[in-house]
């Protein structure tokens, strides 16, 4: 398992949200995923961060970022964007 954790600042958190919101279900029912979960700063209520956990990172690039499933998803988000979001994979440590 592999989770990806992305870091959003956007312009109107609103907005942001309700275009989540309906755009979320094409993440979600992407093969290899295997849960999704945004949450958003209370400090800094402009800031979310994405947690996404993926089969693997090939999941993630093969089965989402390389289809018309991540262009629908930003399409979707990515009008709110302050910026590019951080977007890195991690694994557990046992």
């Amino acid at each position: 398992m592999v989770l990806e954790v992305a870091l959003i600042d956007v312009t109107d958190a609103k907005g942001f949200e309700a275009a989540y919101r309906q755009a979320r279900p094409g993440l979600a029912g992407t093969e290899g995923c295997r849960s999704v979960r945004m949450t958003r700063g209370l400090e800094s209520p402009n800031r979310f961060v994405l947690l996404v956990e993926w089969d693997s990172v090939e999941a993630h690039e093969m089965n989402f970022r390389q289809t018309d499933r991540f262009a629908q998803w930003r399409g979707a988000i990515g009008p709110f964007f302050a910026g590019p979001p951080t977007v890195e994979h991690f694994t557990d440590v046992v």
